[in-house]
């Protein structure tokens, strides 16, 4: 039987190896700050790859590392090797989830809308697949934040795109480009959280747009809950709560969907499994419009992490 929480020794891990490092660190500071005062003990690990080292006594792992090693079931693994409780999604949920063509596929069988795709291969083709013409989306299948993804609105703009993500990765994802409104939906425990229209100021909610303090330029306006109609965020609910429970996400997770102009039809892109989670991340920003401040949002995915364990 676990601790109760105010004697859980927690180890806030953080950082990792990939592209996301920075934003890591920042998510592991607020929930440390979070945590202190609300359990018996808070430690931040600075994890850089398998041989990281966990304080002694620690009772339960708080993963916020995003993207490579901490959100496709490495971390996971590793954690489960050793017999440490930890947050978050389970391995086999990571793992799936993560990859933009495993998930893709989930959606699909499970009925979730989602915009049409193929998948190409960098040694095998540089053409823009047929059955998606441009203008397109191309991204690499295993990266979070949007690195390495681009928006080809015209045939001048492929090769540059291509290029770019051919370095992330072989095997691209090639998807239809929705005309819409950027809005992510928060799920915690089943509970689905106000949707959150992401309005970025020039172009599309890339890096610097998620990030400008990390990047020094960009910026992006969030509105939470979204201005639309009710039956239309029911929708998109709906939509986020299937492609949580198709890829078998436990605890929590954040969905990004994108609402076409056209009909206000909501297209599912991708689930976060460790989203962000500074104190101005998106899913603390939807989980405090219902009331759940930042200090309770983290304890709660602690509590229901520990169900799992």
């Amino acid at each position: 039987m676990m601790s109760p929480l105010n004697t859980l020794h927690v180890a806030v891990l953080a950082g990792g190896p990939g592209s996301e490092r920075e934003v890591s660190l920042a998510s592991a500071k607020g929930v440390v700050g979070a945590l202190e005062g609300k359990v018996g003990k808070v430690s931040l690990v600075d994890v850089r790859g398998t041989d990281f080292e966990l304080p002694a006594g620690t009772d339960l792992a708080f993963n916020v590392i995003h993207g490579t090693f901490g959100e496709d079931g490495q971390i996971q693994a590793e954690l489960e090797a050793r017999g440490i409780p930890y947050t978050g999604a389970r391995r086999a949920s990571s793992e799936t989830a993560f990859d933009k063509v495993l998930s893709k596929q989930r959606f699909i069988d499970a009925g979730v809308i989602t915009p049409a795709s193929e998948v190409i291969f960098a040694s095998k083709t540089k053409e823009v697949p047929a059955s998606i013409g441009i203008p397109c989306v191309v991204k690499p299948p295993r990266e979070g934040s949007s690195v390495g993804v681009h928006l080809v609105r015209s045939p001048e703009q492929w090769s540059a795109a291509f290029e770019d993500a051919s370095n992330y990765s072989d095997d691209l994802l090639v998807e239809e480009l929705i005309a819409g409104k950027e809005l992510t939906v928060g799920i915690v425990g089943g509970q689905v959280l106000p949707v959150i229209h992401i309005q970025p100021r020039s172009g599309f909610y890339d890096i610097s747009n998620k990030y400008p303090w990390m990047t020094g330029q960009g910026g992006t306006d969030y509105f939470c809950p979204a201005d639309l109609p009710d039956a239309v965020t029911k929708a998109v609910q709906v939509e986020a709560l299937k492609a949580h429970q198709a890829l078998g996400i436990e605890i929590y997770s954040r969905v990004d969907v994108l609402l076409r102009d056209s009909d206000s039809v909501p297209f599912v892109l991708e689930v976060n499994t460790i989203p962000g989670m500074t104190q101005s991340s998106l899913l603390p920003k939807a989980a405090a419009a219902v009331g759940m401040d930042y200090s309770t949002l983290c304890l709660k995915i602690i509590e229901l992490s520990l169900e799992f364990n």
